[in-house]
């Protein structure tokens, strides 16, 4: 039998950020709504067990947070200064019907993300306030010291308050400038969780999950084609977790994954979500890009893979976005479709940009094209390179395994 303990906690965890983001829209303050929050569910765990669990945890959360903090508004000596900030509700209920509740995930959701601040902070914030994980949590899955990131996250919510940025959802006219901006931050943070830039693990559970709740989020309140694609993507990469590090914690490349570990509900759901996404016009490029993650998921084996349309799919997405990261993952799908040959030659044409240069991945890619082309002494070189690039554990001990081979051929 459930205990009210138990009970205030699934609450806490089901309910506490949709409460904090109503919160911040009435007192105008993340972080007076988030001490106020806090008083509140304390107050929760004293009364719910004598009283009962209200028939609307939420709203009786939030109406509880706001008056503790209309009241130390007006007992603080500041009070004039944030008197304006304040939504003061005609009765003593504030409206806390589903819908604006809703409403309120998605205003905190922009704000987090608002253009005005540094990309760091978005992400910092967004951890912080959206996902509801701790200072010290936030810190960890992004690296970081705690106090250092403590500071930008002060540093973003000061600036939101001085420079007045509107805790709103842009309007419809708004959103096509807006929402890549959202999409981007979610996907950075799955990608830190997928693939740690640094650190001995391949994969930060924790950092993934949070992105993919985020997007169902958002996929829920803003119906969108590349909302759904990129949940899509993130739902069908996730499905490769358990077969990407082996028990010793070393990379594992996906030619060699085993594919029976891969999660059949992740790829189910991921092919549900891509194909709401196709049906929306036009396609984006979360959506191409997970319309190539199906394919990998759609093959048994490495070699049932269809490189010819990886390749058609890509050549769509670098028609949307020609950076040279897409430039290096065609590349490789050429070779694989056609022969090493030709996408070390594509590769070669990368050479000359900036941004390849200090990009680990690239002359990894280009010392396994010159590895299984038989260019052995250029491979070698390429992986030299790369191992003075790189900074996680597992991909490190992937490029020194492959330096060995190479060591021992003739």
């Amino acid at each position: 039998m459930i205990t009210d303990d138990q009970w205030i906690g699934q609450i806490y965890q089901q309910q506490s950020r949709r409460v904090l983001s109503t919160l911040i829209r009435l007192l105008g303050d993340f972080s007076l709504a988030e001490e106020c929050m806090q008083e509140a569910f304390a107050a929760a765990v004293r009364q719910w067990p004598v009283d009962g669990i209200p028939d609307n945890p939420a709203a009786w959360l939030i109406r509880t947070s706001q008056r503790r903090g209309i009241d130390q508004i007006r007992k603080a000596q500041t009070a004039r200064s944030y008197s304006h900030l304040v939504a003061e509700p005609e009765t003593d209920d504030p409206k806390t019907d589903e819908e604006t509740i809703n409403d309120d995930q998605l205003r905190l959701l922009f704000t987090c993300c608002h253009p005005a601040l540094s990309l760091d902070a978005r992400i910092a914030l967004t951890l912080r306030e959206m996902c509801g994980l701790t200072t010290e949590q936030v810190a960890s899955g992004l690296l970081q010291k705690p106090a250092t990131l403590a500071q930008r996250i002060v540093r973003a919510k000061r600036k939101i308050r001085d420079a007045g940025i509107p805790y709103e959802v842009p309007e419809a006219k708004e959103l096509p400038e807006r929402l890549p901006g959202v999409l981007r931050v979610i996907y950075l943070v799955f990608n830190e969780g997928y693939s740690r830039s640094d650190g001995d693990q391949v994969v930060d559970v924790q950092l993934s999950s949070e992105a993919i709740r985020l997007a169902e989020v958002l996929a829920r309140l803003l119906p969108d084609g590349e909302v759904f694609g990129l949940l899509a993507l993130m739902l069908l990469q996730r499905s490769r977790d358990k077969a990407r590090q082996d028990a010793g914690g070393n990379l594992i490349t996906l030619e060699d994954q085993d594919r029976s570990l891969w999660d059949r509900a992740s790829i189910d759901s991921g092919f549900r979500w891509l194909e709401a996404a196709l049906a929306r016009t036009p396609t984006g490029p979360y959506t191409l890009q997970a319309s190539i993650a199906a394919v990998h998921a759609d093959a048994d084996t490495p070699g049932e893979t269809d490189w010819a349309r990886i390749v058609r799919l890509y050549n769509a997405l670098y028609q949307q976005q020609p950076s040279p990261v897409i430039a290096l993952n065609r590349a490789v799908a050429v070779a694989m479709r056609d022969s090493p040959a030709v996408g070390l030659e594509m590769l070669e044409a990368l050479m000359g940009q900036r941004a390849m240069a200090g990009y680990h991945l690239f002359h990894a890619a280009r010392a396994d094209l010159q590895r299984r082309s038989g260019h052995t002494e250029d491979a070698r070189q390429s992986y030299q390179r790369a191992l003075a690039l790189v900074s996680q554990g597992p991909e490190r001990r992937f490029l020194e395994r492959r330096l060995a081979e190479l060591e021992k051929s003739p």
